[in-house]
């Protein structure tokens, strides 16, 4: 087999199988910094080498800037791996303080959305971005997920914003397969899917791994997919990704990511509190058996 056909994967800086780790929260809604801490060993013990913090899985909405800050140290404090912390927001200015504060903290990366709901133009992109590039002094990956910002980013945007000093990778939520060949050669940036269900379509295009939902309980065969996929074993990672389908609709078809989450980490008996701060209400009976379900369908509990 040929060297190519050996060593199809690119070095993935952040890790490979990144989980957007919940917050873990106490029954009255304070967050359980020791809690989140033994999660994030979990992880780890269980095939994870990155983990994200203060992602919108993580509930980054609901959490204020002290429990980010106070998340990213416990986190830290864990685990040995790389930790990117979630630092974006719809006002720019918030969003420098929490790069400053997220960094000072001792996050190894940042993730940073684009700004959603005010539905900047493409300038106003590039320029939120250029504020938050002048403070920074970690690698920033853009976190691209129109469906939660509104914001369509355009090719020449992407360009652009490669160009700014600290911006390294991308975590693809677009769902548009087609447009990341063209994205990342006109990048060179680095390219994570943010999508659990495009996993292996996208190490196909060029990805180096996936910031992930299901990674929180399937983060071993996800690693074995992409090694088996680096090893030019097609069909077994096709094999994989076939077995994890299940569990991929269980967690994200409604849309409910960190509800069902932390259902699928309180079915696995990894999490004990599954409080979630409003407006998310923590996930219900049928939502627990949804979890359950399809777990036991990708073969990751016994039936």
């Amino acid at each position: 087999m040929s060297e190519l056909q050996t060593h199809l994967l690119d070095k993935a800086p952040f890790g490979r199988v990144v989980p957007a780790m919940v917050t873990p929260m106490n029954h009255d809604g304070s967050v359980d910094f020791e809690a989140a801490g033994k999660l994030a060993r979990r992880l780890v013990a269980d095939g994870a080498d990155g983990l994200l913090v203060n992602g919108t899985t993580g509930e980054s909405p609901a959490t204020h800037m002290e429990e980010k800050v106070d998340l990213v140290r416990a986190v830290k404090d864990a685990v040995d791996v790389p930790v990117i912390s979630g630092a974006g927001s719809n006002d720019t200015a918030h969003t420098v303080r929490m790069a400053e504060m997220t960094q000072e903290a001792g996050a190894d990366a940042l993730l940073v959305v684009m700004p959603y709901y005010s539905r900047p133009s493409q300038d106003g992109v590039v320029a939120h971005f250029r504020s938050v590039c002048r403070s920074a002094d970690r690698p920033i990956v853009l976190y691209d997920v129109p469906g939660r910002t509104g914001l369509h980013v355009t090719v020449d945007t992407y360009r652009r914003l490669a160009e700014l000093p600290h911006v390294e990778a991308v975590k693809d939520a677009t769902g548009d397969l087609a447009a990341v060949p063209i994205k990342r050669k006109e990048t060179g940036l680095i390219w994570y899917s943010g999508d659990d269900g495009l996993y292996l379509p996208f190490l196909a295009l060029g990805a180096v791994g996936i910031i992930s939902v299901m990674a929180h309980v399937a983060s071993g065969p996800m690693q074995d997919l992409a090694t088996r996929f680096d090893q030019g074993d097609l069909k077994g990672a096709q094999r994989l990704s076939t077995a994890l389908a299940p569990l991929v609709q269980a967690l994200n078809g409604q849309g409910q990511q960190a509800v069902m989450a932390k259902a699928a980490l309180k079915v696995a008996g990894v999490l004990d509190s599954t409080t979630m701060r409003l407006p998310n209400l923590g996930p219900g009976k049928d939502q627990l058996i949804q979890a359950e379900k399809g777990m036991k369908a990708a073969g990751l509990m016994r039936s």
